[in-house]
């Protein structure tokens, strides 16, 4: 492999490495909120996590006043409204939207598309490179005799 071979090998590395890092990116986040909420003390225990529950309010995006004052809005940046059925409690859960989902999940195939047009375009190239290498070397083997 010559130094623009190796230059290439190089460009599609970072090609690879810089679409997992744009494409993964927001799962992380997700990962890395769920090891929070492991983590994080139980001071009070809510009464969702030990009683049956219903849901008030669906699960909406926190507005910028409550994302400054509520805990449950720094997890994922949506809320659910939460009755409790036996203490009789209202409080905020933490939640996914199902359309934050959706569009991380397109924007990640979308990336994944690119990409993989992306490598599609270079192997025609090489391909294209090689061919000439070929046919190049074919001529002067002709040319020889």
């Amino acid at each position: 492999m010559g130094p623009s071979g190796l230059a290439r090998s190089r460009l599609c590395a970072l090609c690879v490495a810089g679409a997992l890092l744009c494409g993964l990116r927001p799962a992380a986040a997700m990962v890395a909120s769920d090891e929070k909420r492991l983590v994080s003390p139980a001071v009070a225990t809510p009464c969702w996590q030990v009683e049956d529950f219903v849901v008030a309010q669906e699960c909406t995006r926190c507005s910028s006043f409550q994302a400054k004052t509520v805990a449950a809005c720094s997890l994922t940046g949506f809320i659910e409204k939460i009755s409790c059925a036996t203490s009789k409690k209202d409080e905020l859960k933490s939640c996914r939207s199902a359309v934050m989902e959706a569009h991380v999940f397109w924007r990640f195939v979308s990336t994944m598309m690119c990409v993989a047009a992306i490598f599609a375009l270079l192997v025609v190239c090489r391909q294209r490179v090689l061919d000439r290498k070929a046919q190049e070397k074919v001529r002067k083997q002709i040319e020889s005799i």
